[in-house]
Formats: structure tokens, sequence, C-alpha cells
């Protein structure tokens, strides 16, 4: 399959960038429409703490049956029009394919229960966990940890699941030390070079494996680097203004999956997807209030502006005092998806008005909720696809992310402590310090980076004579 270019965004005006509706609509095999004028909840749940071994299975998968039945059982009791299932396959699953395909096989027969009983549509979104991370892993796209994502995914959308997705780790290693640092060139390295050189290899894989079975690829997420980020930045460790520009660059990395062909919907863990809906045209999932049981965030009201699914993020099965977590979180994304839905019934004017409500409630208060603003995103998108390459798009989006910040501050637009703002300047200063020509920042990186956690020959990364020897010795 030829690769996709996107050279300008999907949207003419902000006006039609709003939630519930993408110009590419994902249409599921039942009728299920995403992105085709309604909101709908997207619950994704986790087991409890336990043990997950051979001997365990059992209970587990009893478990996901009383997981998914309480919420059915919930969803049909208030009228959901739809919904969407995400099941995140824990590692110990993902090294055993056949113990996912199994949970998949238990939540997916439910699912099909209920649609035939009560003509509750939903569909399901299989997220192997990425297992490419530590010493053990001797290249990013062959062996056994590869293997083991490649047949969890297969076997999972043969046994029933519609949508592909995982949150990649490529690049990981690097940017992990970027954020402890505050090192935005690291960042740049890691995002615009590394991670999308796995995202092409990656989702080739996965969309191929979606055209064999007849599912859908949905898309990645840079979870492992822009919500490290933003909750490290959350509790004080690092700056919330690197945080916000590294959510920008993010986008450019997690477009590959769909210059790959994949299709939507882009996963709810990755903020970035309203870049990605603004240039790709896809819809997208987002979390952000309702997703408090998993994470914290400064982005509660705004990520909901642009979504076509609204997520819980994650939530495990342990009881509380209105009932089990999983029943209780799809609770309360129906209530949310209601409200919004009914003011897009009444009218596109009443639909803009709730858009608009979300962002201006959150955005002035955080840099990372003022780079999710609609007319931020798009007039960062229209430029971004001038770029032609990655590594340029990726550089780009983090300067124009620090100018339209800066813009923000000075116009009183954004509340922002001065010590954090510092940030601006001394990242734009380093960005604009990098050679312009990719291969001499690539050999320039590759040197400032050797050491145990990173080995380029694991991402087919050429290094000369004299840096192998040194790395070897």
């Amino acid at each position: 399959m030829a690769k996709k270019i996107f050279n300008e965004t999907a949207y003419n005006s902000e006006k039609n960038f709003t939630y519930g509706f993408a110009p590419k609509p994902v249409r599921t095999k039942n009728g299920l429409v995403i992105g085709g004028g309604l909101i709908y909840p997207e619950i994704n749940f986790t087991l409890p703490p336990m043990n997950i071994n051979a001997e365990t299975m059992p209970e587990i998968l009893r478990i996901y049956k009383e997981i998914i039945d309480g919420v059915l059982k919930r969803a049909k009791e208030l009228y959901v029009p739809g919904l969407i299932v995400e099941v995140e396959v824990l590692p110990p699953m993902t090294f055993n394919p056949e113990w996912a395909i199994d949970v998949v096989k238990t939540v997916r027969s439910t699912m099909y229960d209920y649609e035939a009983k009560y003509e509750l549509k939903s569909a399901m979104r299989i997220t192997p966990v990425d297992i490419r991370e530590g010493k053990d892993v001797s290249h990013m796209w062959h062996g056994k940890h590869w293997d083991k994502i490649m047949q969890t995914f297969e076997g999972s959308a043969r046994a029933g699941a519609d949508f592909l997705s995982i949150e990649s780790v490529g690049g990981k290693e690097i940017h992990d030390d970027a954020i402890m640092f505050g090192d935005i060139v690291k960042s740049l390295f890691a995002l615009g070079i590394v991670g999308v050189r796995d995202m092409s290899v990656l989702w080739k894989e996965i969309n191929s494996i979606a055209a064999d079975t007849g599912t859908i690829a949905a898309g990645d997420t840079a979870c492992g680097f822009g919500n490290t980020a933003m909750v490290l930045a959350d509790r004080g460790y690092v700056s919330k203004v690197f945080a916000a520009i590294v959510r920008v660059m993010t986008a450019v990395r997690s477009l590959v999956a769909y210059e790959e062909g994949a299709v939507g919907p882009h996963k709810d863990c990755g903020y970035e997807g309203v870049y990605i809906k603004a240039i790709t045209g896809t819809p997208i999932s987002m979390e952000g209030k309702s997703s408090a049981v998993a994470h914290l965030s400064p982005v509660g009201n705004i990520a909901a502006a642009v979504a076509d699914l609204w997520s819980n993020e994650s939530v495990q099965h342990v009881k509380l005092l209105g009932g089990m977590a999983p029943t209780i979180s799809l609770e309360q994304l129906v209530y949310d998806c209601r409200l919004m839905n009914t003011a897009t019934g009444k009218g596109q004017e009443y639909n803009l008005i709730i858009k608009d409500l979300l962002t201006e409630s959150d955005s002035k208060f955080d840099p990372q909720a003022y780079v999710l603003r609609p007319d931020f995103v798009l007039n960062i998108s229209r430029e971004l696809v001038k770029e032609r390459s990655h590594y340029k798009r990726t550089k780009k989006a983090a300067l124009l992310a620090i100018n339209g910040l800066r813009k923000a501050i000075a116009s009183g637009q954004l509340i922002i402590d001065q010590r954090d703002a510092a940030w601006l300047d001394n990242m734009e200063r380093e960005l604009e310090a990098t050679p312009d020509d990719e291969q001499e920042f690539v050999h320039e990186m590759v040197k400032s980076n050797d050491s145990d956690k990173f080995e380029p020959q694991k991402y087919d990364i050429k290094v000369t004579q004299k840096e192998t020897i040194r790395k070897a010795g």
C-alpha cells in the first residue's frame, strides 16, 4: 500500500472542527458510525490487583465476564445508542497471546449477546501492550517480542475485535531521559527520528493484519511520551511548558500510522489526536475529566471539544459505594456524551456553544490545555503539512507551539508562572541550533546518546565504524 500524503488539513474552517463530526467517519460491520454526528462513550477497564498466570486465567475470564455484564447492563438501562469497549491487554497476556485471545472471546461474546437481545450496538478496540522494552529485546521489528505482539493482534482480530490500536514505545528509552532533564533536542530525536522510524514499520504490519482479518487499523498514541510528561508536570517534576511542547511534537509521530493506512478512531490517551483529526479528518477518542480514575490532568474539559469518542482511560474492577468501578465509569461517560449529543440535536449553534465552553473553561489555566484549543490546533496543523520530512515537521511543531504560547501569554489568554515561561526562550534557542540536515542531526544525536539504553542497531540506524567500536568498548 502506498503511503498517504497529508499536505493540507481536513478543515477549512474552525466552525466545522467540533466534537461528534469527522470528515472521514469510521463505520463498523454492525453499522455503528464514529464521527457521524454523535459522540459515543468508550469504556476501558482492567483487572483488580492479582497474579496473571495459567492457573488464574479461569478466574480472570470470570472477572472480565462480570465486568462486561455490568457495563452493558447499565448501558442498556441508560438507553445508550452505542458504545466502544476497549481491552488493553496486560503484559503477561501479550507474552501469551492465547490468554489475550480468550479475553477477547469472553468480552466480545457478551457484547454480541446484548446486541442480539437488546439491539445495543457496540464495537471492541483491542490494544496489546508494547512489550518491546528491556535489554532482552534484540531488535524492534524481529524476534519473540515483535512476534508475540503481532500474534496478539491477529488472534484478537479473528476472535472479534473491531479496532486495532497500540501505545507504541519506539524511542521511549531516549525520551524518558529527555523528560527527566527537560532536553527538547533529545525529545526531537526520540519523536521525530526514532519514533517515526518505528511507527512506519509497525503500522505497515498492523495495517496488513487489519486487511487480512477484515478489521480496522485505528491508530497509535504517544502516551508513553506526552502523557508521561503531563503527569510529571502535574506533580511539579518537569516544566508544564516543556510538557505542552512535547504534546504538540508527538502529533507528527502519531500521524505516521495514518500515512501507513490507519483510519481511526485514534486512541484515547493520545491527546495529540486533535492534531491527527485536524490533518487527516479521521475520528478520535479523547479522555479528560472522566479519566481521573486513571490519572489527574489539566485538560478535563477541553479534551472533549473535538472528540468523537469519550473515554475513561482505564479503571480497575474494584467495589465503590455506587457499584463496581467500570460500571460507574460507564455511567459518567454516558451522561457526558448525552449532554453533548443533546446540544448537537438542537442545532449546530448549540454544538458550537458547548465546544466553546469546553475550550474556554480550561485553556487559560495551563499551557498543556492551551495547545489543545481547536483554533491553536488548526493554525499549527496548517503549517505542519507544508513540511515534507518528519524531522522538519517535528521541529516546526515545537517552534510553532512555542511562538503560539508566547503570544497567548502576552495577550493575557494564558496564565503561567514566569519561571515556567522562561522555558520558551531556552527551548527555542536549543531547537534553532539544531542542523537543518537530518542526517547530520542523526549523526550528532547517535554520538551524544551512546549508552546501554539506546542501541541504534535495533532501529536499523547505521553508525560509523568509530562509533561502533566505542559503543562495543
